[in-house]
């Protein structure tokens, strides 16, 4: 790929996007976005949407907020989380609440935001709340990452149920997950990232109208290859992605560099297990 270009291609119904920077990844996905929120709010007059919170997703969320390249009424908005850490309450340094409030939410004034309260003391009843707020009116967007070892949201390899009947849980993360926890900078040691957290299920990103994933960097190139180019089970989450009819997943080189391969529509694929 040259400096300047571009590559598409898609991988069943997943469109793919590699984008010569990861800035460029950011602004791209961005404005895409943008343009799909006012499409939302032109045609319902509000839009729902599911924001992650981790470094990949800084270069997005910066280009998002710019208001002068991408506006959106987000007081038409009502903004919701993916997952969030059980026992850290919503100032922690590491809290995604947090995050979300540093990278997005104290540069646009969104109509509401529900948070996932991973600090109060039962989880079972903050899961049952956050569901019966995601359940009310579809959500118009997702926009997500994938991990190291191929989750979605905090839906790991053990935990993960393509078809769970709950829209948020309870789960333990495993090692893989710790890892990147401490690779993103967020934690000093794997000893130190909280062992469990309040998570979105795969089906609330499966029956989403529209996911926006954004994917740079190397560390998550191993992902990046299983998502596309091996079979669509738990063992890659993210591989059921694939599947869904209005997606787009955006890489930069580092994040696609194991890929090898580029041919367009390979082809519907099947759910093992």
């Amino acid at each position: 790929m040259s400096p300047s270009s571009t590559r598409y291609f898609a991988v069943d119904r997943l469109a793919i996007e590699v984008h010569p920077t990861r800035a460029d990844l950011g602004r791209v996905a961005a404005a895409a976005a943008a343009e799909y929120l006012r499409s939302c709010i032109a045609s319902r007059g509000r839009a729902r949407v599911v924001f992650a919170c981790a470094p990949s997703q800084d270069e997005f969320l910066a280009a998002l907020s710019d208001d002068l390249a991408n506006p959106v009424n987000w007081g038409r908005v009502t903004a919701f989380h993916m997952d969030e850490y059980v026992g850290l309450a919503g100032d922690h340094p590491q809290s995604f609440r947090r995050y979300l409030r540093g990278h997005l939410l104290a540069r646009v004034q969104v109509g509401a935001f529900h948070q996932l309260a991973a600090d109060q003391g039962d989880s079972s009843e903050v899961c049952a709340r956050y569901a019966e707020l995601l359940a009310e009116l579809p959500i118009d967007l997702v926009c997500m990452g994938i991990g190291e070892n191929g989750h979605i949201a905090f839906n790991d390899p053990p935990a993960a149920d393509f078809n769970d009947r709950a829209m948020v849980k309870k789960v333990k993360l495993d090692g893989a997950c710790l890892r990147q926890q401490v690779n993103d900078g967020c934690f000093p040691s794997v000893a130190a990232v909280p062992s469990h957290a309040l998570t979105l299920t795969v089906p609330v990103f499966r029956g989403a109208k529209r996911l926006s994933i954004h994917v740079p960097g190397p560390r998550k190139a191993a992902a990046v290859k299983a998502m596309l180019e091996g079979p669509i089970e738990t063992a890659c989450p993210a591989s059921i992605l694939r599947l869904h009819p209005n997606a787009t997943l955006y890489l930069d080189p580092a994040s696609a560099r194991e890929l090898s391969g580029s041919a367009p529509n390979r082809g519907r694929g099947a759910i093992r297990g």
